[in-house]
């Protein structure tokens, strides 16, 4: 039975339209285990997350198909849930910094799982009243939450239901492809990636890349603008300063790879992160004006409009908004108390907690409103979450030195994982906000009902707070942090956790080199003319994004280098998407195709760390051990990847025509 009588906006508030679902609600939380584990990994790894509510939508409509009943508000519901979920695990932004520092050996489960929760909760809270004035009282664009819709209406249609199978396929295959590939990888069979040091004068510099599907999905995801940012980045930081900054320090004595990869880590990389810090701030600076007028003038039409509203309209109501926010602050508070508790701030943690509860609340709400305009602007996925939560760690960082004063020692490492503390909160506020209303938007387009999409996406904190911190401990068990007591070579990068982290403990402790943070910023506000000049010259059509910058110098080329390839291939692929007879739906499986690969990889990364974990062996894959495989398995591998993406892209294109 064919469900295209829900298509039309405004339907949800027919007596007897499924939404808000037990069926819904479990399928939600299954599809979260999957996205919001691999989102996990993905973040850790490179430090970027994929937006889960498309391929939620695809997955949601093929298993719900399945029942004569099922509704497009219903689908609406499952996507919520899950991409909820998905956005919550950003937290990894910051809590690994607590391990960087040595303060936790691992993630305690009821802690973080409390931190999430309580932050994510307050998301879904701050933006509730934020909904008529940015959603349906804006002329916001909300690009994801769009096509979100469109999506749920093609699907949901009779002709939909093919095209659903054969997105789903897609995503399928992709994601075997690169289980597959990985797997390979780990035996040693073929290499995961190749990298050759080269003396340039009397320094050096790295040229390689990992060999990663993930990371191709990636870099198709976040299009051909970023990659080439990230291209000049990688550029600057290995052309430029790693050799000069290298020049006479690299020991004959040691492995010549070691020593530059040593001075890239100490040096290099602080650079890349003045440069993000002042793209960051800049980023925000530039849209405050708006989302200041565009906020004040839509609560005050709110205002005038809130009597009598149709279902279509019905939020849940502001005593509940404010009692549960109200409410949050007791076991906020008590999280941050129990912090302190057998560390050098016990004696003056009544002041600490009363400071950061009320900073949690009052930047929380501020950090949601930006999080919010800038999702509705630009798109979930390309806000610069990580750029507020920057801003947020080194304001609590300023404000927790005021009152406490500045420390030496162990004092300096528990302010360090006390701001971190407080930071995790306001950015699970951040994360979340910055995802909820994409959904809502989604929600008006297909005619759903508020309060119950708002019920939803608290189900979807819950069940991302529940999954976050396993998923955590495996990662940290079986590959660490770079950085952290202990961590070896194959240990996962966590660059925000890092950066943050560094920033926080410079402001609170010294011993930070603002000299190269200083550097930074210097390339950064070059970056920005740059950006602000090409913007202004070619009318928006050409762009330089300084994050993207900053990121392309702060991570390693062997993840950096992949993504702009990535980009590259999804350029090529939606210029011949452009050329079909249905553009959109082409470009739609090109999207799958991408998340089929992140989803593959990362989950499979997941399951590895847990054979990692459990045999205690750092390669427990591992068929082939003899070094003379070395070079033969980079050729191997190189050969079979681009095989791989070649066939994959190659298939995607036939399905994408295919007649049903």
């Amino acid at each position: 039975m064919s469900s295209t009588h829900v298509n039309t906006a405004g339907t949800s508030g027919r007596a007897g339209l499924k939404e808000l679902t037990l069926r819904g609600v479990i399928i939600g939380g299954i599809i979260t285990l999957v996205f919001t584990a691999a989102n996990v990994y993905l973040g850790l790894k490179v430090g970027l997350t994929f937006a889960t509510s498309i391929p939620a939508a695809v997955i949601s409509m093929a298993v719900l198909r399945m029942f004569h009943d099922h509704t497009i508000v219903e689908n609406n519901i499952v996507q919520t849930i899950a991409s909820a979920a998905g956005t919550l695990s950003a937290i990894i932004f910051v809590l690994p910094g607590l391990v960087m520092l040595g303060y936790w050996q691992g993630f305690p489960y009821w802690t973080t799982a409390a931190v999430c929760f309580f932050g994510g909760l307050l998301g879904v809270m701050y933006s509730i009243p934020l909904r008529r004035a940015l959603v349906t009282g804006s002329d916001l664009p909300y690009p994801e939450g769009v096509a979100a819709a469109e999506v749920l209406r093609v699907g949901d249609s009779a002709e939909g239901g093919e095209e659903n199978a054969r997105g789903l396929k897609v995503i399928t295959v992709a994601g075997l492809s690169a289980a597959l590939f990985t797997i390979v990888a780990k035996m040693k069979l073929v290499a995961e990636g190749v990298e050759k040091a080269f003396r340039v004068g009397t320094g050096g510099t790295l040229v390689g890349s990992s060999l990663s599907l993930a990371l191709i999905g990636v870099g198709h995801l976040v299009g051909i603008t970023v990659g080439i940012a990230m291209i000049v980045g990688l550029l600057i930081s290995y052309g430029f300063i790693l050799p000069f900054m290298s020049r006479g320090h690299l020991d004959a004595a040691e492995p010549f790879a070691d020593g530059v990869k040593a001075i890239f880590s100490t040096d290099v990389r602080l650079i890349g992160a003045g440069t993000m810090a002042v793209a960051a701030v800049w980023t925000l600076v530039k849209i405050i004006g708006p989302i200041i007028k565009g906020i004040s003038e839509s609560l005050a039409s709110h205002k005038i409009a809130s009597a009598d509203l149709a279902v279509e309209e019905r939020d849940l109501s502001m005593k509940v908004v404010i009692g549960t926010t109200l409410a949050s602050m007791f076991p906020i508070g008590a999280l941050l108390w129990l912090f302190t508790r057998g560390t050098p701030l016990e004696g003056n943690s009544t002041g600490l907690v009363i400071t950061s509860v009320i900073f949690v609340l009052l930047v929380g709400l501020f950090v949601a409103s930006v999080c919010g305009y800038m999702a509705g602007l630009i798109g979930a996925s390309n806000s610069p979450i990580s750029g507020v939560g920057i801003i947020v760690a080194i304001a609590a960082a300023l404000l927790i030195k005021g009152v406490h004063g500045a420390g030496t020692g162990e004092m300096t490492e528990a302010l360090v994982a006390y701001t971190l503390f407080t930071t995790a909160v306001v950015f699970g506020v951040a994360t979340i906000s910055n995802d909820n209303l994409q959904d809502l938007k989604t929600g008006q387009l297909v005619g759903a009902t508020p309060w119950k999409q708002q019920v939803a996406l608290i189900i979807g904190v819950a069940f991302g707070s529940a999954i976050i911190p396993p998923v955590l401990g495996v990662m940290n068990t079986s590959f660490g942090f770079a950085g952290a007591p202990g961590a070896g070579s194959g240990a996962l990068a966590a660059p925000q956790a890092s950066l943050i982290s560094t920033l926080a403990k410079g402001v609170l402790g010294g011993g930070l080199d603002w000299n190269l943070l200083g550097i930074g910023a210097l390339i950064g506000c070059v970056v920005i003319a740059i950006n602000e000049t090409l913007g202004k010259t070619t009318k928006g059509r050409m762009a330089l994004p300084p994050l993207a910058v900053g990121m392309g110098m702060y991570l390693p080329i062997s993840l950096t280098l992949m993504i702009p390839t990535g980009a590259l291939l999804g350029l090529f692929y939606d210029k011949w998407a452009d050329r079909t007879a249905n553009p959109e739906r082409s470009k739609r499986m090109g999207t799958l195709l991408a998340t089929g690969l992140i989803v593959g990889e990362s989950l499979f990364g997941v399951l590895y760390a847990g054979i990692v974990a459990s045999t205690g062996e750092e390669e427990p894959m591992s068929v082939v051990t003899s070094k003379a495989w070395a070079n033969p398995a980079q050729l191997l591998g190189i050969v079979v990847f681009a095989a791989l993406v070649g066939g994959l892209y190659t298939w995607t294109r036939k399905k994408a025509v295919e007649k049903a």
